[in-house]
């Protein structure tokens, strides 16, 4: 997930109030304390730039979020005292851009900006393997 909680906030308080206009993740009611997204808007809503096949793949195999996830609050944010990197994905249906961007500016994170989907990771993971390496090096050069 890329929610950048601050301390005392979780999954739950973040979704709670979208900016207006913004579309509505399709969750599903849980079930036995987990938490689905509706497979027949999945591939839309969570990999609108993913391959039509890999995207049926990933809404028919999905990983539930436990309810507990949702709703437990963060403690001690890691970005308060580490140095953050953000890939803010400009189509995302699941977390707002703007909702991004005001989580990564309060984060102090350098920002990524690619066009795709919540599920970048998987349609264009050059994108993501490059961050991981940027972040990666300017953490070792900063010791």
């Amino acid at each position: 997930m890329r929610l950048v909680p601050d301390r005392g906030e979780s999954i739950q308080t973040l979704s709670a109030n979208p900016p207006p206009g913004a579309p509505e993740p399709p969750l599903l009611p849980p079930q036995d304390g987990f938490v689905f997204l509706e497979r027949s808007r999945f591939a839309a809503a969570f990999a609108a730039n993913v391959d039509a096949d890999d995207a049926a793949f990933m809404a028919a195999s999905q990983v539930p979020c436990g309810v507990g996830a949702i709703s437990a609050a963060v403690t001690t944010p890691a970005w308060r005292t580490k140095p953050s990197w953000y890939l803010l994905t400009t189509a995302d249906k699941m977390i707002p851009p703007a909702a991004q961007h005001s989580m990564a500016k309060r984060a102090g994170a350098t920002v990524i900006e690619v066009e795709g989907s919540h599920a970048t990771f998987v349609a264009k993971p050059d994108v993501v393997a490059s961050l991981i390496e940027r972040a990666a090096t300017a953490s070792a050069q900063s010791k």
